[in-house]
């Protein structure tokens, strides 16, 4: 599925763990290492840090979804100082993360559950190809390492951030 395809109103994204979710941060600069990593740190300037969680039931339409949403949200201001512009319309970059903790449900408890984030095997692939639809957008991306443990590193702008989820994506 392209970027921007418009999603049919017959789509169906119900279901346990059936949303790809994002929380999205207006950054200046931000960074991500690992420590063993020949090619760390990786980095970024003007853009955006998305923290990407993928659950059990998760499609790459989802992914195709949040990508699109995530490249045209205008939180960026415009000369006037309103948010009017997009990671598009700055020519700005973003540092995409997995982050399975997205999932964490603390209902009972006191230690996390993570039985709706997507199995690893599943995750990477939509990790992978969500990071695919924003490249293919024209964004200049950088990703942390998939199972890796990192430091990441955020300058935020404002601060903005958002919690992204495909559960509101359009439905039929």
């Amino acid at each position: 599925m392209e970027i921007g395809t418009p999603l049919s109103p017959a789509l169906s994204l119900q279901g346990r763990g059936g949303s790809v979710r994002a929380v999205v941060q207006r950054v200046k600069c931000a960074s991500v290492s690992a420590e063993g990593e020949p090619d760390s740190p990786r980095r970024v300037e003007r853009g955006f840090v998305v923290l990407l969680g993928v659950g059990v039931n998760d499609t790459e339409r989802d992914a195709a979804w949040l990508a699109e949403k995530t490249v045209n949200l205008r939180i960026f201001e415009d000369t006037e100082g309103k948010m009017n512009l997009s990671l598009l319309d700055v020519l700005g970059e973003a540092l995409v993360v997995s982050q399975f903790t997205l999932y964490g449900d603390t209902r009972r408890g006191r230690r996390p559950s993570f039985t709706d984030a997507a199995p690893p095997e599943k995750a990477d692939e939509l990790y992978r190809k969500y990071v695919g639809f924003v490249e293919s957008a024209g964004v200049r991306v950088q990703t942390g390492w998939f199972r890796a443990k990192m430091m990441v590193s955020i300058e935020n702008d404002g601060p903005v951030t958002l919690l992204l989820d495909s559960a509101e994506s359009p439905r039929g």
